[in-house]
C-alpha cells in the first residue's frame, strides 16, 4: 500500500510539472525615457561618505542635475534576466580629471550594454530589478569606457507598454577621460514584432 502511495504522489508531482505552463520571457520592446545626469552627488559621496551625503541631505536636487533624452532596447533572455542596450544623449559641462573646465555646455553621448536581473518573472504586474553592464562616452572628443550598476522598477500597464524608473551609478574605467555620476531615467516602453 505504501509503494501505491508513493508511486501515486511522484506521478502527481512530475505531471504538474510536465503540465505547468513556462514562466513567461519580456518580448523585444523599445523604450524612451527622460534622463537626469548627477555629477554633484557622486563627488560628494566619494569626497565624504554615502551615510554624510544623507545625514547632511546634501543629494543634487533637480535644478544642479543635466537633462537629456535615451533610447532603449529590452530583450528578455530568460523568465528572470533580459537584455538592455541604451543609448543616451543630454548637453552637459562634463567635470573631465586634470583637463581645463569648458566654458558652455557640450553634447555627452552614452553607449552601454547591461543585464537586467529581475526579482521576479513577467507574469507579475510590478518587476524590481537590478542591473550591471558596460558602457562607453564621448565628450569633446574624449572617449571613455564605464561600469554602470543599477537599480530599477518596471510597472506593466498592459501587455504591450510598461513604465519604468531608475537609477544608475556610473563607474568610471578610463580615469581620466571619464567621471563618476548618477543617471536618474522616467521613461515608457513598448512591445515591438511579435
Amino acid at each position: 500500500m505504501k509503494n501505491v502511495l508513493a508511486a501515486l504522489i511522484v506521478s502527481c508531482l512530475l505531471s504538474t510539472n510536465i503540465f505547468a505552463q513556462d514562466k513567461p520571457i519580456r518580448p523585444a520592446a523599445l523604450g524612451v525615457s527622460f534622463i537626469m545626469n548627477d555629477f554633484n552627488t557622486a563627488q560628494r559621496i566619494r569626497n565624504g561618505s554615502l551615510s554624510q551625503v544623507f545625514r547632511d541631505k546634501s543629494w543634487s536636487k533637480f535644478k544642479e542635475m543635466s537633462p537629456g533624452l535615451a533610447l532603449t532596447y529590452f530583450k528578455g533572455l530568460k523568465p528572470k534576466l533580459d537584455f538592455a542596450g541604451t543609448l543616451a544623449a543630454s548637453f552637459v559641462n562634463y567635470p573631465l580629471r586634470n583637463k581645463p573646465a569648458g566654458s558652455s555646455d557640450a553634447l555627452l553621448l552614452e553607449g552601454d550594454v547591461s543585464g537586467n536581473f529581475k526579482l521576479l518573472d513577467e507574469s507579475y504586474w510590478v518587476t524590481p530589478y537590478v542591473s550591471a553592464g558596460v558602457g562607453a562616452s564621448k565628450y569633446r572628443g574624449y572617449y571613455a569606457a564605464f561600469l554602470p550598476l543599477g537599480l530599477a522598477i518596471k510597472v506593466n500597464l498592459f501587455d504591450e507598454a510598461a513604465v519604468f524608473l531608475g537609477s544608475q551609478y556610473r563607474i568610471p574605467v578610463s580615469y581620466e577621460t571619464g567621471n563618476y555620476h548618477f543617471i536618474y531615467s522616467f521613461g515608457i516602453s513598448g512591445v515591438i514584432g511579435k
